[in-house]
């Protein structure tokens, strides 16, 4: 395979433009986050400007392609990687007036509340996301009407009960892969919260596939992980994409992280009265 074959999606015209040696040896997860963002970003209203926040950036790609492509100023938030090492690569990529690298616990970030204009997270959300009451801290960052958007490794559909005997032996080896949801699990979690509007959750046509070549590229020796995907073949398994809006109107209130002190002192025993 030539280096112009290489990682090459045709329905990912923007994507293809970069090297794939650069976007192997910045590689941070099990997706390539340049097919996910371009994917999401076809999907959001992104205009130049646009402040965003990129949660779980990991080596800060999908934040490069977020500015260089659309046009955005980017907050490249992790809390595994380096926003040192992020910088010398925002800075090799000429991003360095646009993105900006933060280290951060995602339930302890460091912004204004609604100070940005959109928020996305690309292949990060399940390590942090899934918490019933998460949503509603996130979403006090973005701007009433702001989008939320997340596109991630998950389910066709949520399994519930018997796991497929071809997915049981690696979803065994690593329970935390239970996290990961069908985008029909995340629209109704996000939805009962009142929080958002879900504008769409659905999967990418054929993700699989481009699971399966990005684990044969960057991870040859995962054979457990390629011949699960390969033989499911897109019946359990892709590449799911959610984006919602924050309701306009809502107001969403400050978290509450302590309690005032009103101690009184009181009898403890009856006898004591």
């Amino acid at each position: 395979m030539t280096s112009k074959e290489r990682l090459f999606a045709v329905q990912f015209p923007k994507s293809n433009s970069y090297h794939p040696d650069w976007v192997v040896e910045n590689a941070s997860g099990g997706a390539n986050s340049l097919w996910l963002t371009e994917w999401l970003a076809s999907a959001l209203d992104l205009k130049p400007g646009m402040k965003v926040l990129d949660l779980g950036c990991g080596r800060a790609m999908s934040s490069i392609f977020l500015t260089r492509e659309y046009s955005l100023e980017v907050w490249a938030t992790d809390l595994w990687f380096s926003p040192s090492e992020n910088l010398q690569r925002i800075r090799d990529a000429g991003a360095e007036r646009t993105v900006f690298p933060i280290h951060s616990d995602a339930r302890t970030l460091p912004f204004a509340a609604e100070f940005f204009d959109a928020i996305v997270s690309i292949d990060a959300f399940p390590y942090f996301g899934t918490d019933d009451q998460y949503l509603k801290y996130l979403a006090r960052f973005v701007k009433p009407g702001g989008q939320i958007a997340i596109a991630l490794a998950g389910f066709v559909d949520e399994i519930e009960q018997d796991v497929p005997a071809h997915l049981a032996e690696w979803l065994n080896a690593e329970p935390s892969l239970w996290s990961m949801h069908s985008s029909g699990w995340w629209r109704r979690h996000w939805e009962r919260s009142g929080i958002v509007n879900v504008e769409r959750a659905d999967m990418m046509p054929d993700g699989w596939k481009l699971w399966l070549e990005w684990h044969r590229t960057i991870a040859p020796d995962n054979q457990q992980e390629i011949e699960t995907i390969a033989a499911d073949a897109g019946r359990n398994l892709g590449y799911n994409r959610v984006v919602a809006r924050r309701r306009p109107n809502l107001v969403l209130e400050d978290p509450l992280v302590s309690i005032p002190a009103s101690y009184t002192p009181r009898a403890l025993l009856r006898s004591d009265s």
